[in-house]
């Protein structure tokens, strides 16, 4: 058994090859069978998670937890902690541990990007991206490698400092980056938007985004949480997901729900369903798609799974 570091992680498996890996595991029957487990700190905002999935050829267990408070102390540290245990899924031997951060923010990046490439129109010109927090960056690697002539990236922060900040890393970029001071402004615009924050009040409004508009939704893990207001799905007029299962752990998916905004048959297709063609997709130009990030053991696993043979093949 070995460990990959998050460097040894992200030099063995570069976001673009994360997503095909994704595509793949999606396109073949499976049907792993998946666990999750979420604990509330005691007296306190941070959160701890295990997620885990069993498939015929490997097991995949993920510890992590959200600790808001850590880059604010003394010696700074990201607030996402943990670790990733892959095993032999017929004799349970330990195969590799990996860092849970880098796992995360790879397999959830490539998610949305896959996402993005079934449903996302192809001539698409603008993304926004909402929050500037450790994902983002990695989102926007994603997308771009999915949609290449993307001519524009704007992000928005609620601290329009830490939007600043992340468009002067960026700089460089293929694709120019920059701050959206208004998010009204920019949601009329963009033509993807890949919404990545843990708002309990909505931000994106669907009043406001164009015909053919693509929303990519991530941040809501908790059935508090919203990102996009009733508007956004009455106008899409059904959701597409990751994945059926946990999906109403997600406030963007049971609150409307319990309002009969959304019914359940408004749930079309997930990511086994698009990769393996069962389900087509966007129907036109002018449609608005959703698409809801939910995430899952069985994605950590598969993304895993890929970077291990990455590792064993040297």
């Amino acid at each position: 058994m070995f460990h990959l570091t998050a460097d040894d992680f992200w030099q063995l498996l570069p976001l673009e090859d994360a997503v095909e890996a994704l595509r793949a595991f999606h396109e073949a029957p499976a049907n792993p069978v998946v666990g999750r487990h979420l604990l509330q700190q005691p007296d306190g905002p941070g959160t701890f998670a295990s997620l885990s999935a069993w498939s015929d050829t490997y097991i995949a267990v993920k510890l992590i937890g959200a600790f808001p408070g850590n880059p604010s102390l003394p010696a700074p540290l990201a607030a996402g902690q943990g670790l990733v245990a892959l095993l032999d899924g017929k004799t349970g031997v330990p195969l590799m541990t990996c860092d849970a951060a880098a796992l995360t923010h790879c397999k959830t990046a490539a998610d949305s990007a896959l996402g993005v490439d079934l449903l996302a129109r192809r001539d698409s010109e603008t993304l926004l991206i909402v929050g500037a927090g450790g994902l983002a960056e990695h989102f926007i690697r994603a997308i771009s490698a999915m949609r290449p002539n993307l001519r524009r990236i704007w992000i928005w922060n609620r601290t329009e400092e830490r939007a600043g900040a992340l468009v002067e890393r960026l700089r460089g970029h293929a694709i120019p980056c920059m701050v959206a001071a208004d998010l009204g402004s920019a949601l009329a615009e963009a033509d993807i938007v890949s919404s990545l924050t843990m708002s309990e009040v909505p931000l994106v409004r669907g009043q406001l985004l164009q015909p053919g508009a693509h929303v990519d939704l991530v941040g809501s893990y908790q059935p508090q949480m919203r990102e996009a207001d009733d508007a956004v799905l009455m106008r899409a007029g059904r959701l597409f997901l990751d994945t059926r299962l946990n999906c109403e752990a997600s406030g963007d998916v049971c609150q409307p729900l319990a309002d009969g905004i959304l019914r359940r048959e408004q749930i079309e297709a997930d990511l086994f369903d698009l990769c393996s063609g069962k389900h087509g997709g966007r129907a036109s130009d002018a449609d608005i798609t959703v698409y809801k990030n939910v995430g899952g053991g069985h994605l950590d696993l598969a993304v895993a799974a890929e970077v291990y043979r990455r590792a064993m093949r040297g």
